[in-house]
């Protein structure tokens, strides 16, 4: 969010410094006063905001600094210019794109605090007689913070509805576009494989078929949850599109994310789902090699192809692309990899 606020408080300083040339010869340059320091501290925090574990302590900083400079110039201007603390609103805009609620309520508490010890420290006498003058302000900061807070929660709402697959809850595939490109630059640098698995409920036409699509959707919430359970923080499980899943596993390679493969196969063949339903899945894996970059389209392909030859060979099993210097249908040994009990007939996907 930082980065789409950034140009736009350039844009807005620029707007204000036009704003105080245009109207020195009546005000002074007063406004000055507060207008190039808060630009010094939202600086310093752009320059420290990827350096530190907390960036968002840092922004609500320079935040507070540009308030209480703001606070500073008006109580420098006198009584006279108590009205000017309406401009203790325009930072108060940005709050809710940077912070949650809990910031943004701290946040108007400290605007509404400067307002009044400014507009009662320097002009007591005036805004006992206008009350107004102090009134105005704390109203504009409060209209402010209650009309763009729901705005922004809404826009939140609305990209996070547009990359989170609203049945199970798992990420969907415009997600997945953006995650790959970073993965392919961290692996970049970085030198560590991603694994990928390609994931396909057996048989889930014939779930749908006999139980209704209702239970259909039943099952896939469930088998999204037992995914997501074996997986670590920083795994991300996708929903493709049907009953397809999709698991990108940074920092492991073909055995490791094989090994995770058949622990997700042995979760969901292991869960009864009710109504007498025993779901399997079939895996294909497969992983970038070390210190290479990670081709995305190269490693999915690989992998979709494992999984196509997992449903080829019964179901229910786990699969591994095969290297290019390698056999082509390389599979993982029975050892490990294959189920208990075998399909003696190749199944039609």
């Amino acid at each position: 969010m930082e980065e789409r606020v950034r140009p736009c408080r350039q844009r807005a300083l620029a707007i204000l410094a036009l704003a105080i040339l245009s109207v020195s010869p009546w005000v002074g340059w007063w406004p000055l006063l507060f207008l190039i320091p808060s630009a010094a501290f939202f600086a310093t925090a752009d320059h420290f905001l990827t350096r530190v574990a907390r960036p968002e302590l840092v922004m609500f900083a320079a935040w507070i600094g540009s308030e209480l400079t703001i606070a500073g110039a008006v109580s420098l201007a006198g009584a006279g210019r108590v009205v000017a603390l309406c401009w203790l609103a325009i930072p108060v805009i940005t709050l809710s794109s940077r912070f949650s609620t809990r910031g943004v309520v701290a946040g108007v508490s400290i605007a509404s605090a400067l307002v009044l010890a400014v507009g009662f420290g320097i002009g007591a006498h005036t805004v006992l007689q206008s009350p107004e003058l102090v009134i105005a302000p704390l109203a504009l900061v409060l209209c402010v913070a209650v009309l763009s807070t729901p705005l922004m929660h809404s826009d939140i709402q609305h990209r996070s509805d547009a990359v989170i697959d609203q049945l199970t809850g798992m990420l969907n595939r415009k997600a997945l576009s953006a995650r790959t490109h970073e993965l392919a630059q961290q692996s970049q640098v970085t030198g560590e494989p991603v694994g990928v698995i390609v994931a396909d409920l057996d048989r889930f036409k014939r779930v749908n078929d006999t139980h209704g699509h209702a239970t259909g959707d039943m099952v896939l919430k469930e088998v999204a949850y037992l995914l997501r359970k074996q997986l670590r923080a920083f795994d991300l499980a996708y929903r493709l599109g049907g009953e397809e899943f999709l698991i990108l596993v940074p920092g492991s390679d073909l055995e490791q994310t094989a090994e995770l493969a058949e622990r997700l196969r042995e979760a969901i063949a292991a869960d009864p789902l009710g109504e007498g339903l025993e779901v399997t899945m079939s895996l294909g894996v497969g992983a970038s090699g070390r210190d290479e970059r990670f081709d995305y389209a190269a490693v999915f392909a690989e992998a979709d192809a494992a999984l196509y030859r997992a449903k080829r060979n019964g179901r229910n099993r786990v699969c591994v692309a095969s290297k290019l210097d390698h056999a082509a249908d390389a599979v993982l040994s029975l050892h490990q990899l294959e189920p208990a009990v075998d399909f003696p007939q190749p199944q039609p996907m």
